[in-house]
């Protein structure tokens, strides 16, 4: 029920991942009479969407700790108590940010030996498409936290996306080893020695969408913002060259010319085509689609969770966070303050 074009291009993106993928099974969480209307009109093989009734809604501009603890019965809280008792594998929503984020930490609950739970998008470059993480769930993070990132990133990027040995690199304001805040410095070292995973240094903003890096680290501010002016700048460029197609016969012949080739371009930049951001770490798998989410996204959103399932992403992200490296991430990080201090 959550999103601006809600519900309607929900069901319709559930159901069109419903005839794409003939395994899954969806269940369809919200008010049970108008997701029935909804569905009336449309065709999916039968039993692969169910529906599971909630009155309630969680609005966008509640406060989201507040919506979790008071709604028990919005689509949202139904749905994430279904994944935690085993009832569903993952949870997908187009609803508010806040409460994804409280909700899937609160109910769902961190795996073991993960310290935050970072989102996670995909985003397209030039070679096809980066994590970027995190770029929203955590903009008060420590260098471990960003460590920790790039482990889970690494292993999302391996063996959901199939990049072997990903590049992994932290976002910083200039290439040099030196440069950056304290918290990028901190957790330099920290990358840099952090078994199971290819570091490649730092990168620059400007770098991110030539696909420098598959793994981009950062923490929430840095990577919201990243996302927004990536998203800002794509949407401003299509409008313009729409615009200069449109301004005259030449041009609108030119258009007509260049629109095979021009369009096989695009669709690499188009970020629909990835799904939403996984809310990686968590005992279970809960995806964040944008509010501003189709059809389209929203299949796709679906559709990743099958493969984040059947890749047992969850157990990669446990086996690699074992005791062991926990405590010597942990010993690094303090001998860097210490150093930081003595110094």
């Amino acid at each position: 029920m959550g999103g601006d074009n809600a519900p309607s291009e929900i069901i319709r993106g559930a159901v069109l991942a419903a005839n794409e993928s003939k395994t899954i099974r969806i269940i369809l969480v919200g008010k049970k009479d108008i997701v029935e209307d909804e569905l009336r009109s449309l065709s999916f093989p039968e039993g692969s969407i169910e529906i599971k009734d909630a009155p309630d809604v969680i609005e966008t501009a509640e406060a989201p700790v507040l919506a979790i603890r008071k709604k028990k019965e919005s689509s949202m809280v139904v749905a994430l108590n279904m994944v935690k008792h085993g009832e569903a594998d993952a949870f997908v929503s187009a609803g508010s940010s806040g409460a994804i984020l409280v909700g899937g930490q609160v109910i769902i609950g961190k795996a073991r030996g993960v310290k935050r739970a970072p989102l996670a998008p995909l985003i397209p470059t030039a070679k096809g498409a980066c994590l970027l993480i995190d770029c929203g769930a955590n903009v008060d993070a420590r260098a471990e936290h960003l460590a920790q990132f790039a482990r889970m990133g690494s292993i999302y990027m391996e063996n959901a996306v199939g990049v072997r040995n990903p590049k992994v690199a932290i976002v910083n304001i200039g290439a040099e080893k030196e440069k950056g805040n304290a918290l990028v410095k901190e957790a330099y070292p920290l990358l840099e020695t952090l078994a199971g995973i290819n570091f490649i240094g730092n990168i620059e903003a400007r770098d991110i969408p030539s696909g420098l890096a598959d793994v981009v680290v950062c923490e929430a501010f840095v990577g919201n913002v990243i996302l927004k002016l990536y998203e800002g700048v794509g949407a401003t460029l299509l409008g313009e060259l729409k615009n200069a197609f449109m301004s005259g016969a030449r041009s609108k012949l030119g258009a007509m010319m260049a629109k095979p080739a021009l369009k096989d371009t695009l669709k690499k930049f188009d970020a629909s085509s990835y799904g939403g951001a996984p809310l990686l770490g968590l005992k279970s798998l809960v995806v964040k689609a944008h509010g501003s989410s189709t059809a389209k996204e929203i299949k796709n959103s679906i559709l990743q969770c099958e493969t984040f399932a059947r890749q047992d992403i969850n157990s990669k992200i446990l086996e690699a966070f074992s005791e062991e490296d926990m405590v010597s991430m942990d010993k690094v990080s303090s001998d860097n303050v210490l150093s930081e201090n003595e110094g």
